[in-house]
């Protein structure tokens, strides 16, 4: 077992230009924001996308870092539509294929248990299927006879998520209501890059917490980054929650004067700027 430990900088040295990148979190909740800015902060583009989307989307599509993004939504949840992507979208900067909450999941976990694709109930009679003709449908092989959308894998080159704590090795631990699908992300990706507030003993993972949060198992992740407050400005509880004046100021703040002020220096300047503002 190898100590696994690795930086922002370090991770985004491993992706390149043309890959499939998934990012964990669920709209803006606990996303791994500091490596999404490591990622902004280098030459990294033509990149799909696949997320459930949040300010992570967001800032990729607004710097032209997006050629295609598959998602069932982008949101800031608080703030219903990411502005950004949204002005992205609109220009036409990048190819989407949208789909259903459940459609997406399941396509992550065909990728997830290396099949090329699961049946799902998801999408049968709206229009997910016109406004994606290539999804094909499947016929249950027995008595029932029920058509299914062939929702296909999601197959990832990399994956980003973000989670409390973590150990050298690369088990995560979730604290919070909720596990999202980060386990999925990094199932799904020939390499996961886990960040995580505060990196830990083994033993102390589950010191005071049950077994069942330890979400992510070390043998599908591939570095650990310790990043304090490495989800701002999304939430990530029970360390902290959402800090939605400085959302507010994203969405609201035209792309270039945001990206100079937060995201022209390294992370320890984002951070500073950011309580500064806050």
């Amino acid at each position: 077992m190898s100590d696994k430990t690795t930086t922002t900088d370090e991770v985004v040295a491993h992706l390149h230009s043309g890959m499939t990148l998934g990012i964990g979190g669920w709209g803006s909740r606990r996303k791994p924001m500091a490596l999404v800015r490591a990622l902004l902060r280098s030459d990294v583009t033509d990149l799909t996308i696949v997320s459930y989307g949040g300010p992570d989307v967001g800032m990729l599509a607004a710097a032209g870092r997006i050629r295609k993004l598959v998602a069932p939504f982008v949101t800031l949840d608080s703030i219903p539509l990411e502005p950004h992507y949204r002005a992205a979208r609109e220009r036409g900067a990048f190819e989407l294929m949208e789909i259903d909450e459940a459609m997406f999941m399941w396509g992550l976990r065909a990728a997830a248990n290396r099949l090329p694709f699961l049946p799902v109930r998801a999408g049968i009679g709206s229009d997910v299927m016109r406004v994606n003709p290539s999804l094909r449908t499947v016929t249950s092989p027995y008595d029932d006879g029920e058509t299914f959308v062939a929702m296909p894998a999601l197959r990832l080159d990399a994956a980003l998520v973000h989670v409390n704590r973590a150990d050298r090795l690369g088990n995560g631990q979730y604290l919070g209501p909720d596990p999202y699908f980060d386990d999925l992300f990094c199932e799904a990706a020939d390499s996961a890059y886990l960040s995580c507030e505060r990196i830990v003993d083994t033993a102390e993972l589950t010191k005071d917490a049950a077994p069942q949060t330890l979400l992510i198992k070390r043998h599908v992740v591939t570095g650990v980054v310790e990043a304090p407050n490495g989800a701002h400005f999304t939430s990530c509880a029970p360390d902290y929650g959402r800090d939605e004046a400085f959302q507010k100021r994203y969405a609201t703040t035209p792309w270039p004067e945001f990206a100079t002020r937060y995201l022209a220096g390294d992370e320890q300047a984002y951070q500073s700027a950011a309580r500064e503002d806050s």
